[in-house]
């Protein structure tokens, strides 16, 4: 049996996080399993020995499961079993991934495979804040070249405070809830949500994450230590000729440079500019020489983003000459859909979204089946990339990772903002990008805000969003911080951080490094900036549409609420439906009936005013409470000798005595009401102990005169 090592660490609040490794799947490269209470993560790592041929980027796979067993569940659906991977669990891999792959070596490309899965779950100490601390010490146990350790924690304040790994009530009550990962040095990836907190805040935040993580990288060398693997593999998987790259610069840069200065804002142009130069170089290559096209390919990237770098740092102008802090052309419109319950056209730049709004009622609702969560949402937002949109021809396969973790990011600007109890709707974003250079994701947030105030939903404020990047040399200490990114400056920058807010704060953010050591001083340069930038284009925005429409669209379906008491449930839905059934038979409306706080909620939703009115109506009538001197409109459900039986309101039934009838005096029931008969009736007396009810109709009547006495006779 192999040898195993456990090591442990401590959170700031004395709970215990333990790592071992030697024990289980002792075939990979590296595997530990990490425990957290009862929570328990088992992160398995493989890497091919060689790269495959050709390739000439890292070919890594990150994969996060959950298992149902973990917390004693049977997963639903026909097949009963563990399938592909759900969004939630997308997300997470995503998280993983985007903290652990700048730290491989750049000329490392062999065939590299992450998995963690969830094998013991508690809702005390939530899995997705682990995976990346459990799959950082998999591979620092193992002998692939990673340039660790790194850990990932979330940090929520909670009335005031910060905690590290928050419980799930906790993180439920939190007005910020981030996921930081960062290695001993630098924070590298930030992911998470806010109800509106300042740039003060969110720095706050990251400083408490950062020295959890400190705690958590330092058990991890002492692992690695332990184990005997701190000397990594050797690999060779480039071809390199350092002569000739040298050479290329010489021959290229300062054309590429040139290129870049004419600071031309069509994407599609300047590409063909650059391209050009290749081109160029590659025709005036006599036939017989002996060059490697692969090699001047790669070594001409190196040059582009060399010289477009250079550009922004010596200038401080961008490829489409714009300066740091200026933000591309806005033009926005709502309406454009007649249709759609709510839409959108956001346009910034060469990015386009065109984004819907759909209202639907609780049985739209999705349903959400994992292991560690179930239950349903009411609001969804998805976000689709198709292949045109960057002039691209691509197959469409579905949605990616890349598809659901923009459309995360949206829905985390957006959930804050919507209304909560008064919302009786589900409510479906759906933006298709229509054309994309530079944060598609953000302009998914502005247009999703947009249709949502055009759709008539009482958002409590508009949102909208940016993305950041930086350049940086750290030779001589030179920086700059873009405002509202390109797609190339994404691709050549060192930094990609998303911003999103109201005028008050902060709602969502996300940020990937590609550089090592950013200071918290230029980190807050960056969100003082954005804070900025993402004002300017609300107050765009504000043009086409400032606050939420006073009124949903015509073809909408209405929704009316009516609480009710627990023990009025029963009434409303009647023996097996029958009441409720009969109500959405005559009316056509759609009545959903719930249990919430101890009391009754029954959505109406209807697709026109008469039709809800109607539906209104009814379940009014029913849950009601009848008053002693009201008036009603009754029908004789049944005649007796004494009197007869008067169904005043739905489902509730009272006597009018045959003194209650008439003023005059009835003998009996004869020929005086008929069963089905309509009659106004006043409710006079609810009887206290056995709770009947007595009616009566001859006090609605005039009161005939008193007869006077008849003289005597003479």
């Amino acid at each position: 049996m192999n040898k195993i090592i456990t090591k442990s660490c401590l959170l700031p609040d004395g709970r215990e996080i333990t790592i071992e490794t030697g024990k289980l799947a002792t075939q990979a490269d590296g595997s530990v399993v990490l425990k957290m209470g009862n929570t328990m993560l088992l992160a398995t790592v493989v890497a091919n020995v060689d790269a495959k041929e050709g390739t000439d980027f890292l070919p890594l796979s990150v994969d996060y499961q959950e298992k149902f067993a973990a917390t004693g569940r049977i997963p639903g659906g026909f097949l009963r079993r563990e399938g592909k991977l759900s969004d939630y669990e997308v997300l997470i891999s995503r998280l993983i991934d985007r903290a652990i792959r700048p730290l491989f070596p750049d000329d490392y490309h062999a065939d590299v495979q992450v998995g963690i899965q969830l094998i013991s779950g508690d809702e005390r100490a939530l899995p997705d804040a682990l995976a990346a601390f459990a799959a950082s010490a998999a591979l620092s146990v193992s002998d692939i070249p990673f340039q660790g350790p790194i850990s990932e924690v979330r940090v929520a304040r909670v009335e005031g405070s910060y905690i590290i790994n928050p419980t799930l009530e906790q993180k439920e009550k939190a007005d910020l809830d981030l996921i930081v990962a960062a290695s001993i040095e630098n924070i590298l990836m930030v992911e998470g949500e806010a109800k509106e907190v300042s740039e003060d805040d969110m720095l706050a935040a990251l400083k408490i994450a950062h020295e959890a993580i400190i705690t958590q990288c330092k058990i991890q060398i002492e692992l690695s230590e332990a184990v005997g693997k701190t000397v990594k593999r050797t690999y060779n998987h480039e071809v390199k000729d350092e002569e000739f790259k040298k050479e290329l610069h010489r021959l290229l840069y300062d054309k590429v440079y040139e290129s870049a200065r004419l600071q031309i804002a069509n994407k599609k142009v300047r590409g063909e500019n650059f391209g050009n130069i290749l081109k160029e170089y590659l025709a005036s290559l006599p036939a017989d020489a002996a060059v490697n096209k692969d090699l001047v390919k790669k070594y001409y990237k190196d040059i582009n983003k060399k010289a477009c770098r250079d550009l922004v740092l010596n200038e401080k102008v961008r490829l489409d000459g714009r300066k740091t802090k200026e933000i591309r052309s806005i033009w926005s419109e709502v309406d454009y859909l007649p249709s759609a319950h709510g839409s959108a056209i956001f346009t910034r730049g060469e990015t386009q979204s065109l984004t819907t709004v759909t209202l639907g009622t609780k049985l739209d609702e999705q349903m959400i089946d994992g292991a560690m969560f179930d239950g349903t949402s009411k609001f969804m937002l998805h976000y689709n990339f198709p292949g045109f949109s960057t002039g691209e021809v691509k197959p469409n396969r579905g949605v990616g990772r890349r598809e659901v973790g923009h459309g995360n990011l949206a829905y985390r600007a957006l959930k804050n903002v919507l209304p909560q109890d008064e919302n009786p709707y589900t409510i479906r974003i759906v933006s298709d990008i229509l054309e994309s250079n530079g944060s598609s994701s953000m302009a998914t947030v502005c247009a999703g805000s947009l249709a949502l105030m055009d759709a008539g939903i009482k958002v409590t404020a508009p949102v909208s969003g940016i993305a950041m990047g930086m350049i940086s040399d750290s030779s001589t200490g030179k920086y700059a911080i873009l405002s509202d990114i390109l797609g190339d400056e994404d691709h050549l920058g060192d930094m990609d951080f998303k911003v999103t807010g109201t005028e008050k704060g902060i709602t969502a953010c996300q940020m990937d490094l590609k550089v090592d050591g950013l200071t918290y001083e230029v980190l807050k340069e960056a969100l003082d900036q954005a804070k900025e930038g993402r004002l300017h284009i609300l107050n765009e925005m504000k043009k086409t549409l400032s606050g939420p429409k006073p009124d949903l669209k015509p073809h909408t379906p209405r929704a009316y609420t009516i609480v009710i008491e627990k023990d009025q449930i029963g009434a409303v839905i009647g023996p097996g439906g029958k009441v409720v059934q009969e109500i959405q038979k005559t009316t056509g409306a759609t009545i959903v009936i719930e249990e919430t706080n101890n009391k009754g909620v029954v959505n109406i939703f209807a697709t026109n005013q008469q039709v809800m009115d109607a539906a209104v109506k009814r379940v009014k009538a029913i849950v009601a409470i009848p008053e002693v001197g009201e008036i009603y409109d009754g029908i004789v459900k049944s005649i007796m000798p004494f009197g007869a039986f008067v169904e005043f309101m739905a489902g509730k039934d009272g006597l009018l005595h045959i003194s209650e009838i008439k003023w005059e005096r009835l003998e009996n029931m004869d020929g005086v009401m008929e069963v089905g008969e309509q009659v106004k009736v006043k409710l006079v007396e609810i009887d206290k102990k056995t709770g009947k009810f007595r009616l009566s109709r001859k006090v609605l009547l005039p009161k005939p005169p008193a007869k006077k006495e008849e003289a005597p006779a003479a």
